[in-house]
């Protein structure tokens, strides 16, 4: 069934936009003019179309991306409605006008089409990696598959809200003191161009020796003062060239292996990519796929390149024969805690759910030290800035006292 891009207006005079799938202009008319719409324009949207959009550049889609909360928030409510009795079709036409997000609601009319015309769900789902991961498409397939679509959308929900509530509190805890360092190096920068040059200005015009402290504040002003748009430019290239660099494959090894080896940042980096791949892991078993072929989907959702390769190397061990436990031993990527649990899992039977403990217990020890950090970051900021602001004070009066001296 085609679908349609409309602007109209509503009851009250204002302008409105959507999407609705219907036999034919006519008809998406009429149906737009019974629910009290009048449409001003309306427009068909092709499959070739939409099969651009998905290629589209990513910088021409900044303004139409879909949050990962809206697709976790679209998963549970389809979730609601297939577990009501709802066939599958049926529950997308009820989803697809709650959807507020235009590009997410233009993908689910195009999804639904292809249901209708005879698609499986997972199959329609695949044609948009950007929005659906491999581990999504999976997951749907098996649900298919064993009959309990609902229970698996379940689950798929409840991976993206834990997944966005861990990332939601860690960056809770880090914006405050991200906020004050920002804050705090802007003032210090104002100070050292402006403040500083005027007040120090005095004590070179009197053409006498002055203290060391003062004579490395006036050079490191005169340095910000002349050179601030070369730093600018050094902090700007810098990043430019650290991002390309990551979408190599060396650079982006070199990146991650560098991060794992941060003193305290790459244990936490380690313990949240090994939190994703228990939990999604566990996931995909509990819904019947087949542990190599979870292992192959896991790999891709850790976002670190050498856990992926450890990951890699287990598989062809599980391939092989040996026990999972066993197969992620070498390389010592994965904590040791991890590990036994694993192999506890694997001994009882119920790997399923030791995976998820896995996930649980680093989940709530990454969020514990997050918090536990920025705690002490908030006086070791203020420290450091009473020792700057203080060397500055003390330099700027260092001068005024021997004058006072002298003139006694």
């Amino acid at each position: 069934m085609p679908v349609y891009d409309y602007t109209a207006l509503n009851a009250k005079g204002r302008k409105v936009t959507g999407i609705i799938d219907a036999d034919s202009p006519v008809v998406a008319r009429q149906r737009l003019r019974e629910s009290r719409i009048y449409p001003v324009t309306i427009r068909e949207v092709s499959a070739g179309e939409a099969s651009r959009e998905k290629h589209t550049p990513e910088s021409l889609r900044v303004f139409s991306r879909v949050r990962p909360v809206e697709i976790s928030m679209m998963t549970r409510q389809l979730a609601t409605l297939v577990g009501a009795g709802f066939p599958l079709v049926s529950a997308m036409d009820v989803l697809i006008p709650q959807t507020k997000a235009p590009a997410l609601k233009k993908v689910l009319a195009q999804v639904r089409e292809s249901v209708v015309e005879g698609a499986d769900f997972a199959t329609a789902l695949s044609s948009y990696p950007r929005l659906f991961s491999p581990l999504y498409v999976n997951m749907v397939r098996a649900g298919e598959t064993s009959g309990t679509l609902e229970i698996v959308l379940e689950r798929l929900a409840e991976i993206s809200e834990r997944q966005q509530e861990l990332k939601t509190r860690i960056r809770a805890a880090l914006a405050y003191p991200l906020f004050m360092s920002l804050i705090g190096i802007v003032v210090l920068f104002l100070l050292m161009i402006f403040i500083v040059p005027n007040i120090t200005s005095i004590f070179t015009d009197m053409h006498q020796t002055l203290p060391a402290p003062t004579r490395m504040l006036i050079a490191v002003s005169a340095f910000f003062k002349r050179y601030w748009w070369l730093m600018a430019l050094a902090v700007v290239a810098a990043a430019v060239v650290l991002r390309r660099l990551k979408k190599t494959p060396r650079g982006e090894y070199i990146y991650h292996r560098t991060i794992l080896r941060l003193p305290v940042i790459g244990l936490l980096v380690r313990k949240l990519a090994v939190a994703r791949f228990a939990r999604t892991l566990g996931s995909l078993l509990e819904n019947g796929v087949p542990l190599l072929n979870s292992l192959d989907i896991v790999k891709n959702i850790t976002g670190n390149r050498l856990i992926a390769e450890a990951i890699e190397a287990a598989a062809v061990e599980v391939g092989r024969g040996q026990p999972l436990a066993r197969s992620l031993e070498p390389g010592d990527t994965f904590p040791d805690l991890s590990i036994q649990m694993i192999q506890v899992g694997e001994q009882s039977g119920n790997l399923e759910q030791m995976l998820k403990k896995i996930a649980d217990v680093y989940e709530t020890e990454v969020a514990s030290r997050v918090l536990a950090m920025t705690s002490l970051l908030e006086p070791v900021m203020i420290l450091v800035m009473g020792v700057v602001v203080g060397f500055i004070v003390l330099s700027i009066c260092l001068p005024i006292f021997e004058m006072n001296q002298l003139v006694k």
